[in-house]
């Protein structure tokens, strides 16, 4: 693990030390055994979410881009299991894992993904756009690097209303060289924003490694440049996870002062379903690798098999029950209604909706 404070060189990920045992870290020794319990299902739950909507992708029912969260889960199941009343979480387009994470029920999303009007977003935002306002969570967005700003501002709204709490908003290596990062890194430096940005770090932006695309290759130093507070760490023990974000998070909370942190993942499948090339630009090895030695899933499994809180029976019973979870939301996808035509104009502008003063004037696309 590398810090602001000590900067040595990253070892490539697949030789990083897996000694240290992140269990014992105060913040996951407080755990109970049915927290951890929780922990594991919320992992296992994303997988079997995803595994099911790639089948419902490739049986026609889903239509758009389909951005797959597999091999990420521990990152957003480790960084949601701190999150406290007030703080706040906002994420790219790959952000089923987040949804299911912050408690979305698999239903409103896989209905969300079939254009269905009982979906979260009623439908008209796909994959790439749930949402959650009461869960505090606030997306889900297709523009790369577009919702790094506005996690700044949901920080920003809380240090103006003075609540203790903080936004933590996930991004992808590849949105790390966009401007409007740059521009917000400086931002919330300058102002003491208590916000988290978390770089999920898994290689490849969309076919294009990290090596191809980053001048550095850690791209959480580049938080020196700003003045904050930066953390590497590896993604595949959720325990881990929770101990650098807990710290990133706490900070934000007490002392308004941003961080920067890059969890180093990765990704089975490819940018999107429509990734036709996703083993062409790495290899197979590369992908087994990960899998037999780093898959989240084993990884807490084995944890909670070693030290009694989980046995192969109440496993398995775990993975049957989240599997039919995630075949009911297919079926209950299937047989929600479409939106009706009448719904095509609302929720597009809130002033619309709500008749307020600032109601726009004029004629609208849809308008006869």
């Amino acid at each position: 693990m590398a810090t602001k404070t000590q900067k040595t060189k990253r070892e490539p990920k697949a030789a990083q030390s897996t000694a240290k045992d992140f269990k014992a870290a105060p913040i996951n020794a407080q755990l109970s055994g049915e927290e951890k319990i929780e922990l594991y299902r919320t992992i296992l739950g994303i997988r079997r979410f995803e595994e099911r909507s790639l089948q419902a992708y490739n049986q026609g029912k889903i239509g758009g881009f389909l951005h797959l969260y597999i091999g990420q889960e521990a990152v957003a199941a480790g960084v949601v299991s701190l999150m406290g009343p007030n703080d706040h979480i906002i994420t790219a387009y790959r952000d089923h894992g987040h949804a299911l994470a912050v408690g979305m029920s698999m239903n409103e999303c896989m209905a969300e993904m079939f254009g269905k009007h009982t979906g979260c977003s009623k439908g008209k935002g796909g994959s790439m756009h749930f949402f959650a306002p009461d869960k505090n969570f606030w997306g889900g967005h297709g523009i790369v690097a577009g919702q790094t700003p506005l996690g700044a501002g949901l920080a920003f709204a809380l240090k103006y209303k003075g609540l203790k709490g903080c936004a933590v908003c996930f991004l992808g290596d590849g949105a790390v060289n966009q401007g409007s990062f740059m521009e917000t890194l400086n931002l919330v430096s300058l102002w003491d924003i208590p916000v988290v940005f978390v770089i999920e770090n898994n290689g490849y932006s969309m076919g294009t490694s990290l090596a191809r695309s980053s001048a550095k290759e850690s791209l959480a130093q580049r938080a020196e440049g700003f003045n904050m507070e930066w953390e590497v760490c590896d993604g595949h023990d959720v325990f881990e996870v929770r101990e650098v974000a807990n710290r990133a998070m706490t900070r934000a909370r007490d002392t308004h002062k941003p961080t920067l942190l890059e969890i180093c993942t990765y990704r089975y499948r490819g940018h999107s379903v429509a990734d036709a090339n996703h083993e062409k630009y790495r290899t197979k090895e590369e992908i087994e690798e990960y899998k037999q030695t780093k898959d989240p899933i084993n990884v807490l499994q084995a944890q909670l098999l070693a030290d009694g809180t989980l046995d192969d029976q109440a496993a398995k019973k775990i993975n049957l029950e989240l599997k039919q979870q995630a075949d009911q939301a297919a079926q209950f996808a299937e047989d929600s209604p479409v939106a009706p035509r009448s719904e095509i104009q609302t929720d597009v502008y809130w002033e619309v909706d709500n008749d307020s003063e600032g109601k726009l004037k004029g004629t609208y696309f849809f308008n006869d």
